[in-house]
């Protein structure tokens, strides 16, 4: 599944790339305003930070939410306390795009993080030619040569890397890069199963200097609960906020994180 995910967003890269081609889009790229710090806004502190998502539907799970308008939903979520907004762009699965990433940078003065399934540097020039301040970097996905390689694009557009792991040695793979920004997944990519004490297994490995989040899994304020008493410093969390009022939501996810 995450290599047909992978294999999707890079061909509908290639196929903006044919209308927008990588120079114009790196022009593009450069002449963005700075991208905002992302590693002060989720730094570790007395509660939990949470990064709220934008997400229309998953393999996993389907349709979770029209969302006719993203830039509303993301005003709604720095309303309820989140600290950067996170916006699924993947098309074919997620039903998300990149305008949706625009809506919400022109909206937010929050961090934005790109979620998508980037395998090039194409990907990453449009990410910050978008107005994204974070990029997401799945390690299953990236031999480690490519892994690194855009780790350092991204850092060089002024940007800030989420590297996610899904396994011990995904996240020694992520530490061998210098990641400040450490992501696990509760959800197996391959099956889509989910495994919320993945986290808890994982998180000593993880540089003390890191910021690390807690991915998936998070449906009600226990979870929320469960992966800060495992060390998150950061939960992001998606289906539970388009599901419900997003503001009651995040109050009662950060106040159970506290």
């Amino acid at each position: 599944m995450l290599a047909d995910l992978t294999a999707g967003a890079v061909q509908d890269a290639e196929a903006r790339a044919s209308v927008r081609p990588l120079a114009v889009v790196e022009a593009d790229a450069l002449a963005q305003p700075p991208a905002r710090d992302a590693l002060t806004a989720l730094a570790p502190a007395a509660r939990v930070k949470i990064i709220a998502e934008v997400k229309r539907a998953s393999p996993s799970r389907g349709d979770l939410a029209a969302i006719p308008d993203p830039a509303l939903q993301a005003r709604r979520y720095e309303d309820g306390g989140a600290s950067a907004i996170s916006v699924l762009t993947e098309g074919r699965k997620f039903k998300g795009s990149l305008a949706d990433l625009e809506a919400v940078r022109a909206a937010v003065d929050l961090p934005v993080l790109r979620k998508d399934f980037i395998a090039n540097e194409y990907q990453v020039l449009e990410a910050r030619a978008a107005g994204a301040d974070l990029v997401l970097l799945i390690v299953a996905a990236l031999e480690q040569d490519v892994l690194a390689r855009l780790h350092r694009l991204v850092i060089e557009l002024g940007m800030t890397p989420l590297v996610e792991a899904h396994s011990g040695a995904e996240v020694d793979r992520a530490a061998d890069l210098g990641a400040r920004l450490v992501g696990v997944n509760a959800r197996d990519l391959s099956t889509f199963e989910l495994d919320r004490d993945l986290f808890g297994r994982l998180v000593d490995r993880i540089p003390a200097d890191a910021v690390k989040v807690a991915e998936s899994a998070v449906l009600e304020p226990a979870d929320v609960a469960h992966y800060r008493r495992a060390g998150a410093d950061v939960v992001l969390v998606g289906e539970a906020l388009v599901t419900s009022d997003p503001v009651s939501t995040l109050h009662s996810f950060l106040e159970a994180g506290s």
